[in-house]
């Protein structure tokens, strides 16, 4: 690809883990990356939500709308439990109002392909899309909703939510993918965020690519850390950063099974 190409880093899913995220933050500057896009989802499950925001507020050109960013601080939710309350009180003056304003999506041309992002389907932050989806829910991610709004039908579809990474291409010429996790990544628990490179802002065909790249850290200091600010559910906390297993999992006395769903 020419050098005139753009390069674009899409992360998401931070959930709270800086350790992961400035372990993400370098890889990318060292790629001399300067454009970064955020598909939502900074807080709740990790011990820093106040300072992923700081950061991201700051590093990243677009941040979007994620479920936990929009339930956590929402002043009309009733359910709570002990990590909830903690994780809201680590919030920043401001900082729940500033995430429940974030987008609910974007969308942008790159080398000819519309491509829209958003964090977890077409139609809301809380329905999510998991990667074996059946062919109706494909479709359903490249449609125009009351949520993403009228305009042309994207071609390209990126999104978060499921922490489980994956690129699918389809009838038409279209592509879905999903970014995984930064912080709190399922299955292999190694931070991951994607790399669109093509021509952006042109409607000429050109060439477009989508790398995943993984990126190691240092769990057990992120670990240390949520241990001594004292965070509830660290037991789960430290088996989705540590081992790739789903909190409700953890105890499943036959082990982590595989995750797709039985046909």
């Amino acid at each position: 690809m020419p050098n005139s190409a753009d390069r674009i880093a899409l992360i998401s899913d931070v959930h709270g883990n800086l350790t992961a995220l400035e372990a993400v933050l370098a890889d990318i500057g060292s790629r001399g990356i300067d454009l970064i896009y955020n598909l939502g989802d900074y807080v709740g499950k990790g011990p820093r939500g106040r300072e992923v925001i700081d950061i991201c507020r700051e590093r990243c050109a677009v941040n979007i709308l994620g479920n936990w960013d929009d339930f956590l601080p929402d002043p009309e939710r009733t359910f709570d439990s002990e990590g909830l309350a903690w994780w809201l009180a680590q919030l920043g003056e401001g900082q729940g109002e500033w995430l429940r304003a974030l987008p609910f999506s974007h969308d942008f041309l790159l080398s000819g392909r519309r491509v829209r992002l958003f964090h977890a389907s077409s139609t809301s932050v809380h329905r999510r899309v998991r990667f074996d989806h059946d062919e109706r829910e494909f479709h359903g991610m490249f449609a125009n909703t009351p949520a993403t709004g009228d305009g042309p039908e994207p071609t390209v579809v990126g999104y978060g939510d499921t922490h489980d990474p994956f690129y699918e291409v389809a009838g038409e010429g279209l592509t879905l993918f999903n970014t995984g996790s930064v912080g709190n990544s399922m299955n292999d628990p190694t931070p991951v965020y994607v790399i669109l490179e093509g021509r952006l802002g042109s409607t000429t065909a050109a060439p477009f690519s989508v790398q995943f790249v993984r990126v190691p850290y240092d769990v057990e200091a992120e670990i240390a850390t949520a241990t001594r600010m004292g965070m509830p559910e660290l037991d789960g906390y430290v088996s989705e950063i540590r081992d790739g297993v789903y909190r409700g999992a953890m105890n499943d006395p036959d082990g982590p099974r595989y995750h797709r769903r039985a046909r």
